[in-house]
């Protein structure tokens, strides 16, 4: 009944002409109808698109090769011949080439001595200051366009901070909303991202917001012999990237389509696996839980299953829904489903945590050597770069010019916590083949062949 009338009042309106339609409407009723117009207005969320983004390109820095770095090792005099062993074993498996980079206090002997808080600004500043003016070069925008500034660095975080650094190195606005963020792990770059996103929901429209992420490698250095902890100083590199996103489409790159974050922390186990800590002999350093893989797998799994409503077509959301109320509800022993996100994304930019990590990646979401190569890639011409990594692994794919306008990317990271997030990005506009950035010089030799054990 109620459908009939509404339709019935449908086909009355239709039938009244312009003139009629107007006088029907009393200027109240406009009122209303201008008001409920301008509030949808104000509460719809903005689009948020990226204008364009810049690695730190690390050839300003000299590299260390495996056999420099074990040399250096084996001058810290805390540090046992077995530990050294055990590092050299450790990098022999890791996945890494022998052109990462490690900051300028890594390049003396002994390194340790060399690690201050002064060697720990200048190292900063370089990878900091060096992707902004890229990206600045990049797009042409003026510093003072900047409304918001979001900048995440875990284990370094002097005072005055480091966005208050920024602030006074470009001369930024007095009333630019700055978030400092630390702690939070190699996944912060992608949180950065979500916050971004939502603080420019709050500006005025067309605003610029400038997203920062690195890991200073200077001050972490671990001088003990915990095997848990040395695991960070094998892994850890210098790298950086600068993105900058607004609500103003003209002239973007790539549309932001989902930010998707899970935190598992409430867990004890999954609290404590990524931690940093004193050994016994007082030496500060990060520990890695042996329980990290299993820990990064369920995290894992409760992202997916958070996003796969949001990007997956429905025949895949219906094999993973079925599969997920015969496990938890009917309580079924059969295996979980893994959607082919091949159907969801072109791209995917897993962070480059390690060998292990990706491998784990692989596995669990069943992916080809050629979906992970970029992140295999990254890993073995840059090192672990932290909360950076999918950026890089990014412009590996651009770098081969694979990115094609609406092709969709999604971008995976982990971090202490213990978290995994996601960021789906569309592709609106591909870079330029011969757009500078950090593969310029070494995209030509990839990919690559990377044994399991690397022979010095």
């Amino acid at each position: 009944m109620d459908n009939f009338l509404a339709a019935s009042c449908l086909v009355a309106l239709v039938r009244l002409g312009p003139a009629e339609l107007i006088s029907c409407l009393r200027p109240v009723h406009l009122f209303f109808a201008t008001a409920a117009a301008a509030v949808y207005l104000m509460l719809r969320q903005r689009a948020v698109y990226l204008i364009d983004y810049a690695c730190f390109d690390t050839s300003p820095l000299g590299r260390i090769p495996m056999a420099s770095f074990i040399e250096h090792t084996k001058h810290t005099p805390t540090m046992s011949e077995r530990s050294v062993r055990f590092m050299s074993r450790l990098l022999a498996r890791s996945g890494l080439g022998e052109e990462t980079c490690l900051p300028e206090a890594h390049h003396f002997i002994p390194t340790h001595e060399y690690c201050t808080l002064e060697n720990a600004r200048d190292e900063f500043e370089l990878v900091v200051f060096s992707a902004i003016d890229d990206l600045l070069a990049k797009t042409g925008i003026a510093p003072d366009s900047i409304g918001v500034l979001v900048l995440n660095c875990s284990l370094f975080c002097p005072t005055p901070s480091l966005v208050d650094i920024i602030v006074n190195k470009y001369n930024l606005r007095c009333d630019i909303r700055s978030v400092n963020l630390s702690g939070m792990g190699c996944s912060a770059g992608l949180i950065s991202v979500g916050l971004a996103n939502n603080l420019l929901q709050v500006v005025p429209q067309g605003s610029h917001a400038l997203v920062l992420s690195t890991e200073t490698i200077t001050p972490n250095y671990y001088i003990g012999n915990e095997r848990a902890m040395l695991l960070p100083n094998c892994l850890f590199r210098v790298g950086g990237v600068a993105a900058l996103l607004s609500t103003f489409p003209a002239n973007t790159r790539f549309r932001l389509k989902h930010v998707v974050r899970t935190f598992t922390g409430a867990n004890d186990s999954a609290y404590q696996c990524v931690f940093q800590e004193e050994d016994d002999q007082g030496n500060v350093g990060i520990n890695l839980s042996k329980n990290l893989m299993a820990i990064a797998g369920n995290s894992l799994q409760a992202n997916i299953t958070e996003i796969a409503p949001l990007v997956l077509p429905f025949s895949e959301q219906l094999l993973f829904a079925i599969s997920f109320v015969a496990r938890k509800v009917l309580r079924a022993r059969v295996k979980p489903y893994i959607p082919n996100f091949s159907m969801a994304f072109k791209h995917l930019c897993i962070h480059a945590g390690g060998r292990a990590v990706i491998d784990e990646l692989q596995k669990s979401l069943c992916l080809s050597d050629e979906q992970v190569e970029a992140s295999r890639m990254t890993l073995h011409r840059f090192g672990n770069t932290s909360s950076s990594s999918p950026w890089y692994e990014l412009a590996y794919v651009e770098a081969k010019g694979r990115m094609r306008k609406g092709h969709r990317v999604w971008m995976i990271g982990f971090g202490s916590g213990f978290k995994c997030n996601s960021v789906v990005w569309e592709c609106i506009q591909p870079a330029a083949r011969n757009t500078h950035g950090p593969w310029t010089t070494s995209i030509h030799r990839y990919p690559v062949d990377i044994p399991d054990v690397l022979s010095h």
